[in-house]
């Protein structure tokens, strides 16, 4: 599969300013990149996720070995959460605290792939809801729609990194998977940050499960969040 950068410009937000850069992959399917205090490197306009990064990384110069180590989201689209502000998930405040995080550092990005219900699609998304209001979890739901439990993948990070230039990051997640795929394809993780926001009654029973059934890690404070809205 290739990616090819389409396009970017200025993006205001009530977080701050940020570039937004667009990019297609063969189907036609978007992702968007958000990013503060970071320059376009590669203008190579389209690249092959089988090319090593460092051979994408082939304008590094001494601005890039100068600036911090970029602090990185890799957020999938949650229509729900991010635009409606769903209390079923801790997407939008993620989301949200992701951009304010970054306008704080001065360096970094946002990674804002297209694969909606954990790349299972909005509708059948909303179908998983409808099993969950009958009382399974988010992770049977998808079972018994005969969906796999976590259908996405992150094969568009690389280019989309290497495009300005990063191959060593702060990556904000409870996700482990995120951290495996980036080491496994020549980006350096130098540091895991948490992100506990977004805690409710309404998906606590959501978020245990992301942690007992789905590996992903949480500290004492989220623990803590967790027993108190449960």
């Amino acid at each position: 599969m290739s990616y090819q950068f389409i396009t970017s410009a200025k993006l205001p937000t009530r977080h701050g300013e940020f570039d937004i850069h667009i990019f297609e992959n063969d189907d036609g399917q978007e992702h968007v990149m958000l990013t503060v205090g970071l320059s376009v490197v590669n203008e190579t306009s389209i690249i092959e996720t089988s090319q090593p990064h460092d051979a994408v990384l082939n304008q590094k110069d001494a601005t890039l070995s100068e600036r911090p180590v970029p602090l990185i989201r890799i957020h999938s689209e949650c229509l729900t959460g991010d635009a409606f502000s769903s209390l079923k998930c801790d997407c939008g405040p993620q989301l949200n605290t992701a951009m304010d995080a970054i306008q704080k550092t001065g360096c970094g990005a946002i990674l804002y792939l297209r694969q909606e219900g954990r790349g299972i699609g909005l509708t059948n998304k909303i179908r998983a809801y409808a099993l969950q209001d009958q009382g399974h979890d988010t992770l049977d739901a998808n079972l018994m729609l005969g969906l796999p439990a976590d259908a996405r993948i992150y094969d568009m990070c690389g280019p989309m990194l290497a495009h300005v230039g990063i191959d060593t990051v702060r990556l904000i997640t409870n996700n482990p998977d995120k951290v495996t795929y980036l080491t496994e394809h020549g980006i350096d993780v130098v540091e895991r940050v948490p992100i506990v926001v977004g805690v409710n009654d309404m998906n606590a029973e959501y978020l245990a499960t992301k942690r007992d059934r789905m590996g992903h890690l949480f500290d004492k404070e989220f623990n803590t969040a967790l027993h108190l809205n449960k």
